[in-house]
């Protein structure tokens, strides 16, 4: 059940320029004084922080916050929209079928319930009395289009492969909607709490046409905050919705103003000086001057992300097996983790995290976890391992956007490890937007071996990410195949069973760790600061589809 949307990888989001030599320097003071390089299992680190479910309740409403993203969407159309900036400001304005919380359940939302009365059949019931944000009500025919949209070639939307086994989306009640499938899919349901599910009035898509989503006319949903403005370059402001149909998820502030600071440095400058309220990924180097500020809380809370580097080109010294392992094998995770994630995550030994196996039986997950392979931190083994595949000598070329100072320090890692199993590596500075291509452009791709990702899943399920590598999958960017793995995932998709599920799923992981298509670098947590005027955020990655600025208000 493959999944593809690229997505920007780097949190930092900058547009400076730099040259590889200057990134070599930097990140290699940083390295010199920071990375351990000693061999067997991060113990966890005396600062490890506790994860928060939420923040204090809010005291009372707000007329307005200000809150910061790395970058400027290039569009709000839910079709086309899968990264970090402009995924957490539609989510406070689209709302999908259903909803993804911040615990990383799904729930009931616009529709107000469902049911599969076949393995090939989803009926959804849509709830009364919603209204979008021009006043006109929610209706069948509204999802409809907003459903058959993912489907339609002209749209060439991020979520399409979501849609590949859907037969039809049809009318089937007044307020009822029928979805129905070529073959079953245990995954199709879940997306629909996602950007697959969002639903938009059918007369602004009409109206609007190929303009829908851009700053001047933004979009027209049924969320707790209204698209208000958006000036290029600077920033987009939500208003509040009086008319939103869920009391429990009434906005407590008159609106929000999201503002595009590409710099981290500025970022966190503006937390410190209380010019911005707050904001999301917070960059890792200022975790500690963070956490002491007199200006606001740093919190971190649940994610599904693991940074990984992504083999891009399977022809070269990286289409051995071997040479990935070692590569991996002479990678210091662990002083990544110290020097460039400010010490807060630990090492990656697998493409997903634990917690994306909470629907799987207690049975298979123990047995996921006593079973994991784990690739531990060795040199000489490595350089062993890649001697045996004679790539001694070879170039590799790191693709990489100096945005800050955990990317450097993850590029120059990787790059020290390729030197250190006999390869030759040079990393190529692109910028943040040329970066962004990466996962959209096949040509972008062309000579470049390796690039990181922060990747993260959109549903509580590892078939999310296990079904981006499938042959063929927009997302599976180094064209890698297995026969076998196909297999699994096939299998993962049309289970219906928990056990069935997790079972396939398991498979898939077995082999995807044992080839390592993608090599898997470390986990953290999510991270949100709080300016001290404001509190109430759940702090989770389903803010990229939970509606978490309502829930901000004014502190007590």
């Amino acid at each position: 059940m493959p999944s593809p949307r690229p997505r920007a990888a780097l949190p930092g989001g900058g547009r400076a320029r730099r040259t590889a030599a200057a990134v070599l320097t930097a990140a290699a003071v940083l390295l010199t004084g920071a990375c351990s390089g000693t061999a067997g299992p991060r113990p966890e680190a005396a600062d490890s922080p506790k994860l928060t479910d939420r923040t204090p309740a809010a005291a009372g409403n707000l007329d307005t916050f200000t809150w910061s993203t790395y970058a400027e969407p290039t569009s709000i159309d839910y079709a086309h929209s899968f990264d970090f900036p402009p995924n957490q400001i539609l989510a406070n304005v689209c709302e999908s079928l259903l909803r993804w919380n911040p615990d990383l359940t799904t729930s009931p939302n616009l529709a107000s319930s469902y049911a599969n009365p076949t393995p090939t059949t989803w009926v959804y019931t849509i709830r009364p009395g919603v209204r979008f944000h021009d006043g006109t009500p929610l209706t069948a025919d509204d999802v409809v289009a907003s459903l058959r949209r993912n489907v339609d070639p002209g749209t060439a939307g991020v979520w399409a492969s979501t849609y590949r086994n859907v037969k039809s989306v049809d009318r089937t009640g007044d307020m009822e909607v029928t979805v129905t499938l070529a073959r079953p899919d245990s995954t199709f349901n879940q997306y629909l709490a996602a950007g697959p599910g969002t639903v938009e009035s059918a007369a602004t898509l009409a109206k609007a046409g190929k303009d829908y989503g851009n700053p001047q006319t933004g979009v027209n949903c049924t969320g707790p905050f209204s698209f208000g403005s958006w000036t290029s370059g600077q920033s987009l402001t939500l208003k509040r919705f009086d008319g939103y149909w869920n009391p429990e998820l009434k906005a407590k502030s008159g609106e929000v103003k999201f503002v595009f600071l590409a710099d981290p440095t500025t970022r966190v400058n503006a937390f410190q000086s209380g010019e911005v309220d707050g904001g999301w990924m917070v960059p890792a180097g200022a975790y500690g001057q963070l956490r002491s500020s007199q200006a606001g809380t740093l919190y971190f809370g649940r994610n599904t992300t693991v940074a990984d580097e992504v083999v891009a080109d399977l022809k070269g010294p990286l289409g051995d097996a071997r040479v990935r392992k070692a590569l991996l094998m002479a990678t210091d995770r662990e002083g990544i983790v110290k020097a460039g994630a400010g010490g807060v995550g630990e090492v990656a030994h697998s493409l997903v995290t634990d917690n994306l196996w909470s629907g799987a039986p207690d049975a298979t997950r123990e047995s996921l976890l006593k079973d994991l392979p784990k690739v531990p931190y060795d040199p000489a083994k490595a350089k062993a391992l890649a001697a045996e595949a004679g790539v001694s000598g070879q170039e590799v070329v790191l693709a990489t956007s100096a945005v800050d100072s955990q990317t450097t320090i993850i590029t120059q890692a990787v790059a020290q490890a390729a030197t250190a199993i006999g390869l030759k590596p040079r990393i190529e500075t692109l910028s943040a937007e040329k970066y962004s291509t990466l996962f959209t452009d096949p040509a972008a791709r062309e000579g470049i071996d390796l690039f990181l990702t922060f990747w993260y899943t959109s549903i509580t399920d590892p078939l999310d990410m296990y079904g981006s590598l499938q042959t063929g999958n927009f997302s599976n960017y180094g064209g890698w195949s297995d026969p076998a793995f196909d297999a699994a995932v096939e299998r993962a998709g049309a289970a219906q069973d928990p056990a069935g599920h997790a079972a396939a799923n398991a498979e898939a992981q077995r082999i995807a760790l044992r080839e390592l298509p993608w090599l898997p670098l470390y986990t953290q947590p999510v991270s949100v600061f709080l300016g001290k005027r404001i509190t109430g955020v759940q702090p989770s990655i389903a803010y990229l589809y939970y509606p978490w600025a309502a829930e901000i208000g004014a502190r007590g």
